[in-house]
């Protein structure tokens, strides 16, 4: 049984003969249900008034519309629709339009696709509740200024009133033909019979192998946005675009935040891109001074506690709070100053100290007090985290010479308040 959907997409209202029914499905003689298929989801609507929530078509081409679970009665489907009886078949009309609209919208952007991507190749579709995305296999970099000409073209070819026909094509001519898109993952439901193949064209712009519904002229398909580019692997390029509302809606919000940042910016809208690379720049160079900033601060705050080191174990450690600090910004000075990095010809530390500590054990929050320990190896580091942890409870780990905990259940002055014991 063929798509009678692809043939005549207006047909969305019609009666039919039923020609076998379960408690699962019902199949009629002849259907303008679209069945699922190449990326475009089954249509919508009743059959007799009971929901259809699937429409398949099966490998001996033969249509099966599955049913709501309940019929609306306690009788069950076989009994509702009994064979060789005339049933009446309602589709979503908005649904159906929606997906005609979409479809041929893909086929738009992949004809914008051949003029400005290199090695075009297709690798399939698929349309969603609230947009379609479209696959290609190109050598071109697609970036934001290759996106928007996309975008650009797609909208010019609706703007053009493009007419979109479909015709069956004996499938060696098809093939032979260098303009025809084909692609093995969605050519489901575009051959035929009678070995011919569905050939969608709009015209001057694309055609391709397709058995989904189609618009008849491109201006129906209204406004296209493009939403956003990804890569899925096997050497494809995602594309995700949206029609109808959400289309509308989201060109609405991009205006509107394009408009609030260059208010904020005091610049026009077109100078955005220039405003935005020299906030960034701004940005970049005052987080590098406030890194050196803090980096200053915090090496005069370690400066301090050498004002009062403790002796343990028989060696001189170094321990004290560091607020403010997170523990990776307190792990390269406590490693200096434990002799980690230190000169052994010279004997001083990469950072100038100049004799290295036994131990450095620097304490702080970053949500939680955390626990940071460096050594020359000996003690081990790990064991003086340990001896924390086992404490304060928390967790953590490293190596001989450098580890760190956190989650402990205590202010960062009681930890060094224990170590100092």
């Amino acid at each position: 049984m063929s798509q009678l959907a692809a043939r005549e997409p207006d047909v969305t209202s019609f009666e039919a003969t039923v020609e076998d029914a379960t408690d699962e499905y019902v199949v009629l003689d002849e259907t303008y249900f679209y069945a699922e298929s190449g990326g475009q989801p089954a249509d919508r609507g009743t059959l007799g008034g009971i929901a259809v929530e699937g429409v398949e078509k099966r490998e001996d081409g033969e249509i099966v519309h599955r049913l709501a679970d309940d019929p609306g009665d306690d009788s069950d489907f076989a009994s509702d629709f009994g064979v060789g009886e005339t049933v009446r078949a309602e589709i979503d009309d908005d649904f159906r339009t929606y997906c005609m609209r979409a479809h041929t919208a893909s086929h738009v952007l992949y004809g914008a696709g051949r003029r400005v991507l290199e090695d075009l190749g297709y690798g399939g579709f698929d349309i969603g509740e609230r947009k379609v995305r479209v696959d290609f296999t190109t050598s071109t970099d697609i970036d934001d200024a290759v996106l928007a000409e996309l975008e650009r073209l797609t909208n010019r070819a609706v703007w053009d009133s493009l007419p979109v026909s479909w015709e069956e094509v004996p499938e060696e001519e098809a093939r032979e033909r260098d303009e025809i898109a084909f692609n093995t993952k969605t050519e489901e439901g575009v051959m035929s019979e009678s070995d011919t193949v569905r050939v969608v064209t709009v015209e001057d712009w694309d055609w391709a192998a397709c058995g989904g519904t189609h618009v008849r002229n491109t201006r129906e398909i209204g406004p296209v946005t493009v939403l956003d580019r990804s890569n899925p692997g096997e050497g494809l390029t995602r594309v995700e675009f949206a029609v109808g509302p959400t289309a509308v809606r989201q060109r609405a919000e991009d205006v509107r935040a394009a408009r609030e940042a260059a208010r904020a910016l005091d610049v026009g809208v077109a100078d955005l891109p220039d405003a935005a690379r020299r906030v960034g720049e701004e940005v970049e160079r005052l987080e590098s001074d406030l890194a050196d900033a803090r980096g200053e601060v915090l090496a005069a705050r370690i400066a301090d506690l050498e004002d009062d080191p403790v002796e343990r174990d028989g060696g001189e450690w170094l321990v004290g709070t560091v607020s403010g600090f997170g523990p990776n910004e307190v792990a390269d000075p406590a490693k200096e100053l434990a002799g980690e990095t230190a000169d052994a010809e010279e004997g001083t530390s990469s950072s100038g100290t100049p004799e290295a500590y036994d131990a450095v054990v620097l304490s702080g929050r970053d949500g939680t007090t955390f626990v940071v320990a460096a050594t020359a190896g000996d003690p081990e580091a790990g064991a003086v985290v340990e001896e924390v942890t086992d404490a304060f409870g928390g967790g953590g780990g490293g190596s001989p010479t450098f580890a760190q905990g956190g989650g402990l259940d205590a202010s960062p002055e009681e930890v060094v308040a224990f170590l100092r014991e």
